[in-house]
């Protein structure tokens, strides 16, 4: 049986606390039988509750997919022998590109 999760305790234990409370004072019960009754009946209602929140959803295959979307495949990068480049010519270069007009968006 799995451990239970901080949300299945908190929801339990609230809903045993909240129930007796309102089943002690809607019934004003003074006996020793009926109250032993109702903590039964409220912790059995606090099981429920706690037994029956949605659990979160835990796949390997699903994480695993997230992951293999997320991370690009290598791609092959083509080296440039360094004769190559030392011959492009310096009109060519990227120092000497011109750089980007900014122009105002509008009035």
């Amino acid at each position: 049986m799995p451990r239970p999760t901080a949300a299945q305790l908190a929801y339990g234990s609230c809903t045993v606390i909240f129930s007796t409370l309102a089943m002690l004072l809607l019934s004003q019960t003074s006996s020793s039988l009926g109250i032993v009754l109702i903590t039964l009946s409220a912790l059995a209602l606090g099981l429920l509750v706690a037994m029956t929140v949605p659990l979160p959803k835990h796949s390997p295959s699903a994480a695993a997919a997230v992951v293999r979307e997320r991370v690009p495949e290598r791609r092959e990068t083509a080296s440039v022998p360094v004769s190559l480049s030392a011959s492009v010519p310096a009109s060519m270069s990227a120092s000497s590109a011109p750089e980007p007009v900014r122009e105002p968006a509008g009035p």
